[in-house]
């Protein structure tokens, strides 16, 4: 055995090993510590950490077979290897960077607060910006590692000597792709939706519940998921109903009879809205908006802090109202009035049976009078 060749492996690649060895326990014991600490830069760092260790000890093995006396095209394929690796790291890294900026973003700006605009702002904007440059650093870190390759990059060539057809259908291939990602800018930017806010999408009301690269995810009413593309919202129209504020009217409309106390309604409305805690003290207004041949439509008008406590709200101030009318004034609510007249017992008038009852002319009576002057009251006045 050669000891100069094996001393020629194993010093070099011993030695990297070590240095590997060590840096890796130290970074691990560095992100042990700093794990708990809820700084932006604690974050950042111990979102570094654990990449680098181990993308040192990978840079050390490849230096360490620099030194070897390895054959070229093994030292090569060894190299090569060993570089992606060191990209993929990398991009682990960045990924991991981002994603800690984004958690301390978020963690500075909680939803959980009655005003919450400005946080569902703020996070809406963190979270597809982030979205967006994850997959950014991941489509580059591929791209890299690929182009790596001898074949890969023959391939490019290729394309790029026919740039017209090949842009052309990579164009309507990735049109998918491209157009949610410029709608995903879209939304961070001009923010037509924000998570958390109150919409009306096909019909369906519910809640942004999360914003990704390439769909939005609404939580209906009833606990469904509805799944829509971030191309749909700059696309089609659709209602905001928490865009500059969560605040909201809501009303309750009653059909009541035409005898039904206004003033009573009114002054039972505003006793039902201070004793709500769901009421905000802004509108509380009772309005005769429509009529029928039998009964009135009155419209309760009342404001709530969100569109939940106004549908609860609303529900309550018609269940109480129909109450108290029924209560105190029965007669308020709506009912079906008809007149009914019997003959039974009424006496008709007598007629003699020997009198003459008049009839209308007849085509004949005409004949008779035209043979008879004297029964022609024209001929007779003349």
């Amino acid at each position: 055995m050669d000891w100069y060749v094996v001393r020629g492996y194993v010093v070099p690649l011993g030695i990297a090993l070590l240095l590997g060895l060590v840096v890796h326990v130290l970074l691990r014991r560095i992100a042990r510590r700093i794990a708990d600490r809820q700084s932006t830069r604690a974050r950042i760092v111990h979102a570094m950490v654990l990449p680098a260790a181990f993308a040192l000890p990978l840079l050390f093995v490849l230096a360490a077979l620099r030194a070897m006396p390895i054959p070229d095209e093994d030292l090569r394929t060894w190299a090569h290897a060993l570089r992606l690796a060191v990209f993929a790291c990398v991009t682990w890294l960045l990924v991991r960077v981002v994603g800690a900026v984004e958690d301390s973003i978020l963690r500075h700006n909680p939803m959980e607060i009655a005003d919450n605009l400005h946080a569902r702002r703020i996070q809406t904007q963190t979270r597809v910006l982030s979205r967006v440059a994850m997959g950014a650093i991941i489509l580059l870190g591929v791209s890299l590692s690929l182009m790596t390759f001898p074949a890969v990059r023959q391939v490019g060539a290729t394309l790029l000597a026919s740039a017209g057809i090949a842009g052309l259908v990579a164009g309507i291939a990735a049109r998918p792709v491209f157009g949610n990602l410029i709608a995903g800018l879209q939304i961070a930017l001009a923010q037509p939706i924000r998570l958390d806010d109150v919409v009306i999408v096909e019909g369906e009301w519910g809640r942004i519940e999360e914003i990704n690269s390439t769909y939005v995810v609404v939580r209906i009413w009833d606990e469904r998921r509805l799944v829509v593309p971030l191309s749909w919202w700059i696309e089609n129209p659709f209602q905001n109903w928490t865009r500059s504020s969560a605040q909201m009217l809501g009303t309750a409309f009653l059909w009541l009879d035409y005898r039904t106390p206004m003033d009573e309604v009114r002054a039972e409305l505003e006793r039902i809205c201070h004793g709500d805690p769901r009421w905000d003290g802004r509108v509380c207004i009772a309005q005769v908006t429509d009529t029928s041949e039998r009964e009135m439509q009155v419209r309760l008008l009342v404001s709530a802090r969100d569109s939940g406590e106004a549908f609860d709200l609303r529900c309550a101030v018609r269940e109480r109202m129909i109450g108290f009318l029924a209560q105190h004034y029965p007669h308020a609510l709506p009912r079906l009035r008809a007149e009914v007249v019997s003959d039974a017992g009424r006496r008709l008038p007598r007629t003699d049976a020997t009198a003459e009852v008049p009839s209308s002319p007849r085509a004949e009576d005409m004949e008779d009078a035209a043979a008879d002057p004297t029964r022609n009251p024209a001929a007779g006045g003349a």
